[in-house]
């Protein structure tokens, strides 16, 4: 099939942000807070963050469904082929900041978008993924972390993993910093080939996935003891997430330049953050460790 089903893509995306709340929640102990929104162009969502939980400081689980007449400027001046037409755009976006330094950050989401015009096929496509941001690394964690990753993309061909890595190696780049912001995962885009249903079943394995990849790994680590030392790390290697994202990252610039939600689209940001000049690891130790052995692009499946 190859004619988008856009209602089982909106009940799939709803459904995928109430399991994903509820299995955090049940983990921390502590609930998620819903916040319902309205567009002013179109559309609205539904976001949902817990805070000062007992293993997440804040966690936000955001879905969004927006419509237009039009697309603006900003997104035609690359995709012309979209001018003119109607849209919409749908979609969960999560972010996790745990407390304990030794459980990383994670990120995830799945979206979908399709463009109409009278006369005219649609354009569409899906896109999303996860990629995992550690302070502290382990490699049993990266490990599990890339083969859930690997595992799932399996059933649409062994050269899924492989390309859709390369691709969150690539994009989650710190280009000023000359550095990873994590150990990469997933990030695919513009996928709408071969048909509808083949897409749409590849970004369910992906939205899926990212609780079989996470959850062991925070399950391992929440109750590892941790000082200020390692509070003052995790919060400077939060700084390269804000950097990252304020920077780089497409979804929260179109976002942000379009008149978007500013609170949805920034819910990403963690609570804490700090920044120290020139900081420099202390050579052979842990925080060293993670810009040796971690942050640079390896195959770790």
């Amino acid at each position: 099939m190859n004619t988008p089903d856009i209602h089982a893509v909106k009940q799939y995306l709803l459904q995928l942000q109430d399991t994903i709340c509820q299995q955090l929640a049940a983990v921390d102990g502590a609930a998620f807070e819903e916040d319902s929104w309205q567009r002013e162009g179109g559309g609205g969502g539904r976001s949902r963050v817990l805070r000062g939980g007992n293993v997440f400081e804040q966690a936000g689980v955001n879905f969004s469904h927006v419509h237009g007449d039009a697309m603006p400027a900003s997104a035609t001046a690359h995709r012309p082929e979209l001018a003119g037409r109607s849209f919409e755009a749908m979609g969960v976006s999560l972010v996790v900041h745990p407390l304990n330094p030794y459980v990383p950050t994670s990120h995830a989401n799945v979206r979908f978008f399709i463009a109409e015009k009278p006369g005219c096929d649609p354009v569409w496509w899906f896109g999303g993924g996860f990629d995992l941001t550690p302070f502290y690394g382990f490699e049993e964690d990266a490990i599990h972390w890339h083969k859930t990753a690997r595992d799932l993309c399996r059933p649409f061909g062994e050269d899924v993993f492989p390309r859709y890595k390369k691709w969150c190696d690539d994009y989650f780049f710190i280009k000023h910093r000359n550095e990873q912001r994590g150990i990469g995962g997933l990030f695919f885009d513009d996928l709408n080939t071969p048909d509808f249903n083949h897409c749409f079943a590849f970004m369910q394995a992906v939205g899926n996935g990212y609780l079989d990849a996470y959850l062991p790994i925070v399950e391992r680590r929440k109750t590892l003891p941790w000082s200020e030392r390692e509070r003052d790390f995790q919060l400077y290697r939060r700084g390269r997430y804000v950097e990252f994202n304020l920077v780089w990252d497409r979804g929260t610039l179109f976002g942000l330049q379009t008149g978007g939600r500013a609170e949805s689209i920034l819910m990403s940001m963690p609570p804490m953050v700090r920044w120290e000049y020139n900081y420099q690891p202390e050579e052979g130790s842990p925080e060293a460790a993670l810009y040796r052995d971690f942050l640079p692009v390896r195959n770790w499946v």
